[in-house]
C-alpha cells in the first residue's frame, strides 16, 4: 500500500488509473520516453529548478493541493487534514525556485527492518523532470541513515520502480513472528503489505514492490 498519495513524477503522462482502484501509494515520475538512465540523473538533493527538503508542518496545504488531483482520480487516497500534520515528519517534499511545492513523498516505519514509501506525487507540470526520482532517492538516503533494510510500496508505477532496483513482493516478506504482530497494527498500509482481504478493494489494479537496501 501506500499511504493516502502517490507519486507522480517524471516522463510521459502515467497511465490511467483501473476504476476499480481505490489508491495507489505512489503514483509515480517514469522517466521520459528515449531516455536512459532518468533515475539517477538528478541527485538526491534535487534538480533543475527545484530542490528536494524535509517538509515541515507550513507545508502540509501544500502536500494536501498535490495528493487531491491524484485522489478525485481514485489514483491516491487522501488523508484527513490532521492525518497530514500527524505524518508531516515522514515527508520530504520537492520545492521549485519560487518556493512553491511540486512534488512529496513519506517513508513510514513499519518495523525494525522495514518501512513503506508513500504518498509519492508529483506536480503534473513537473513531470518527466526527474523529481520522483529526487524524491524517491531522498526517501531512500532517509531510510539508510534510519538503519532499514527493506522498502515496500503499494502502486501502479511498476516500471518506475523496477528502475530503482524493486521487485514485486514474492510469497510471505516477513518471518511468522513478525507477522503476527504486525497483525496488531490498526494501519491499512501495513494491512495492504500483509495482503489482507480487508483491503483487497485498495489493492486492486496495484502491483506489491519491495527493495532491499542491502
Amino acid at each position: 500500500m501506500t499511504d493516502p498519495a502517490a507519486t507522480p513524477s517524471a516522463a510521459a503522462p502515467a497511465p490511467a488509473a483501473p476504476a476499480p482502484a481505490l489508491r495507489a501509494e505512489t503514483a509515480a515520475d517514469a522517466p521520459p520516453a528515449g531516455t536512459e538512465g532518468a533515475s539517477s540523473a538528478v541527485s538526491a538533493g534535487g534538480g533543475a529548478g527545484f530542490r528536494v527538503r524535509a517538509a515541515l508542518p507550513a507545508d502540509v496545504r501544500g502536500i494536501r493541493d498535490l495528493v487531491q488531483p491524484y485522489a478525485d482520480e481514485r489514483i491516491l487516497l487522501a488523508k484527513e487534514w490532521v492525518g497530514y500534520y500527524e505524518a508531516v515528519q515522514e515527508f520530504q517534499v520537492a520545492e521549485a525556485e519560487d518556493g512553491t511545492l511540486i512534488g512529496c513523498g513519506a517513508l513510514h516505519v513499519m518495523w525494525q527492518d522495514l518501512a513503506e514509501i508513500r504518498t509519492l506525487a508529483v506536480a503534473r507540470q513537473w513531470r518527466g523532470r526527474g523529481v520522483g526520482h529526487a524524491l524517491l532517492e531522498a526517501l531512500t538516503d532517509r531510510a539508510r541513515d534510519l538503519g532499514l533494510h527493506r522498502l515496500f510500496c503499494l502502486t501502479f508505477e511498476v516500471d518506475f520502480f523496477a528502475a530503482h532496483g524493486w521487485g514485486t513482493v514474492d510469497g510471505p516478506a516477513v518471518a511468522p513472528e513478525v507477522y503476527a504482530e504486525l497483525l496488531r497494527s490498526h494501519d491499512d498500509g501495513v494491512a495492504e503489505f500483509l495482503d489482507l482481504a480487508r483491503v483487497k478493494p485498495n489493492t486492486l489494479g496495484n502491483t506489491r514492490m519491495i527493495v532491499d537496501l542491502g
